[in-house]
């Protein structure tokens, strides 16, 4: 069965919050580490950090997430992230990501 994501990615404790939705979330966080669209909002404010995560069994009740947590006050955001992450620390970190491997 196929899994979907939201996601924030984030470059520092209280930093810029990147919130998005993806169906394979490893290969998602590798593309934000990697910076593989160098023009993008992750690449330009260097959100290479994976802060929290939500898994849902089907794409619409993600993405319905997904505009709901953009829709929340940043205060909002930040407590939920630091009811699962307090320390802000990159979830990703032991994935053991191929970071040879990309799919495009």
């Amino acid at each position: 069965m196929k899994h979907w994501y939201v996601y924030i990615m984030s470059n520092k404790k209280n930093g810029v919050l990147y919130i998005g939705v993806t169906d394979n979330i490893e290969e998602r966080v590798k593309e934000h580490k990697l910076k593989i669209f160098p023009k993008s909002f992750t690449a330009k404010y260097n959100c290479d950090k994976l802060i929290y995560f939500e898994e849902f069994e089907n794409g619409i009740e993600a993405e319905k997430r997904e505009r709901q947590f953009k829709k929340w006050k940043r205060d909002w955001k930040i407590e939920l992230i630091e009811e699962m992450n307090s320390g802000w620390s990159d979830l990703s970190t032991n994935w053991n990501l191929n970071y040879n491997k990309l799919r495009i």
